[in-house]
Order: structure tokens, then sequence, then C-alpha cells
């Protein structure tokens, strides 16, 4: 069977979910009731915990994977002085879909590795982006993206209407990205399981699984609570909105990152990543998107490192009280 998206059916559907929430609030239905918790990105120290805490933090994604269960575990207690806790880790990006079998094999154990310093330091979840674009290929524009997939296996059949001559190397590599995450992905469930943390899927800038019912597709074709989905709320506002995304990915997401974008009206598919509540991101959309997904998770900024902590913390709690 094919699943055909568009762009614009993703924008269209998500300004329709957003408006029937609304209406619903303005009914008389009462909204949601969450305890989110803020986070940061960082290492884990004194300092750090020290600053985050009195910035009015809860927590930390740590960057540090490469360490011992026991390492993370000094550093989660040190966490818990401060009332805080290290929730999850940046694991970030590996090239299951690499040519070279023993760089394949390098990242499988790498991402072990990881998981179990996740379980030392008590987090929950590790992010993971399993793979980029390696090819030297032609690519669509974002306002171009008009695909096909197989039900199936989740491959593509189309990238845009009509001629899809152009994107043959694009949607043999993409394909080709989607088994080979997948044939490593499933090797690391039984590690998943085990150490009780859950490999949550990030789909960054790298030209793959593009638009929110591809990626959501891969996420629940495993069928397993040890894959799930990271969700970064300014990656792709290129491509659709981050209520498309929201509400295509559900109850698979995990975990958040807050960041903006501002897109270049001058130039389709251009912009730059801003401090969050300077860009396009609409976020009181977002968090009633959110409600509807009964998400209550972690929102952990990324970015923004040029606002002090402070004000950091300031803005991500107008954002949580859906300004």
């Amino acid at each position: 069977m094919q699943q055909t998206w568009t762009r614009r059916n993703f924008l269209t559907t998500a300004a329709a979910a957003g408006a029937g929430l609304l209406a619903a609030r303005q009914l008389g239905a009462a909204p949601t009731s969450f305890r989110r918790k803020k986070s940061l990105i960082g290492v884990p120290s004194r300092e750090t915990f020290e600053q985050h805490q009195a910035a009015g933090f809860d927590g930390l994604e740590s960057t540090v994977w490469e360490c011992t269960p026991e390492a993370a575990a000094k550093d989660q207690q040190l966490a818990a002085e401060f009332g805080m806790r290290i929730h999850s880790v940046l694991r970030g990006w590996t090239d299951f879909n690499s040519p070279t079998a023993d760089k394949v094999t390098q990242d499988i154990d790498s991402v072990k590795t990881a998981l179990r310093a996740c379980q030392g330091y008590g987090a929950d979840a590790l992010l993971l982006v399993p793979c980029r674009l390696l090819a030297q290929v032609a690519l669509p524009k974002p306002e171009e993206f008009d695909i096909e997939f197989d039900d199936r296996t989740g491959h593509l059949t189309r990238v845009v209407a009509g001629d899809n001559e152009p994107y043959t190397g694009y949607l043999q590599a993409h394909n080709e990205a989607i088994d080979m995450a997948r044939q490593a992905l499933e090797q690391l469930i039984p590690t998943a399981e085990q150490t009780g943390v859950v490999i949550a899927l990030e789909n960054v800038w790298s030209n793959l699984w593009v638009l929110p019912a591809l990626f959501a597709h891969f996420v629940r074709s495993f069928q397993t609570p040890w894959i799930q989905s990271y969700f970064d709320i300014g990656n792709h506002v290129k491509y659709a909105s981050p209520e498309a995304w929201i509400e295509a990915l559900g109850k698979t997401i995990v975990k958040l990152h807050v960041k903006d974008f501002k897109v270049d009206r001058a130039a389709p598919g251009g912009g730059e990543f801003v401090d969050i509540r300077d860009g396009d991101v609409n976020w009181p959309s977002v968090m009633r998107a959110l409600d509807q997904i009964g998400y209550d998770g972690w929102l952990t900024i990324e970015g923004s490192g040029g606002l002090s902590l402070a004000e950091q913390s300031r803005r991500l709690d107008l954002i949580l009280a859906g300004e």
C-alpha cells in the first residue's frame, strides 16, 4: 500500500487539529494540567548543577556517553545533591548506513556503551540519530517534497510530483539508509531492554525522513517500547509545522528539544536557527499540540547559547505557560 504525503498535507492537518483543540477549550473543556520539567544539555559537574539549579532548571541531558556505568552513577549522585536529575543522554550521530562494515559495527558497539552509561545515570532515554545521507545526490527543495512510500517496507517510491528521474540517487540512498538503520537498531533492542533505556530516535538535518508520516512510520515499524522518538521542535520548520510532527509522532515522543527557527521568506527553504521565542515557531500552538497527545515529559533547550541561563529559563517558563 502506498502512503502519499506533501508538506501542505501536514500544514493543513496541523492547523485544523490546533483549531479543534482551541475550540474545545473555548466551549469550556478544561486544559490538561501537566508538570513538565525544564532541562539543558551539558557536561555533568558540580559547577554545571549549581548554575542550572540557580537558573531554575530541573535536570540535565548529558553529552558524556563514553563512560562507565559506575562513573555515570557518581554524576547522578552529584545531580541529586542539587535536587536535579540526569534524565537523558545525547549520543547523537551514528553512521549505521556506512558502506564500511567495521564502521557500522563500531557505532553499534558505541551505542551499547552509551545505553549502559544511561543506566548508570538513571536516565530513561538515549538520543540517537540513526544515520545521515552519505551519498552526494540531487535533492528536492523542502517545498517540493511530495512523497509516497511503501507501507510495508517504508521505502520511498516517490519524492516529488511528476518526474522523479533526477532523484533516483536520493531514492536509492534513502531506502538503503532505512534498511541499514533498521538492521542496526534491531541489534540494539536487547541491550535497550536489558538496561531499561529507550532508544529515542531524532530526525535532524540529515535529508532523511523529511516528512512526519515517513519518520513516524519508521519509528512505529519496530513495534517495541524500546524504540521511540525524540522530537526537536525547531528542526523541521522548513518542511512541516512542529504541530504536524507532534500529531504524527504522537505517543512515540518521549523527549523534546526546545529550539526555534526563523524562516527566510525571500528564499524558500532557507532560514536559520535563532534563540527560543525569536523565530517562527508558534509556541502556544505547539503546547496545545503537546497537550493533545498527553506529553508530560522533559523539555530540554538546545541552542540559545547567546542567552544567559536565567533568560533561557524565563523564556522556557513563558513557553510552558502557553505564551
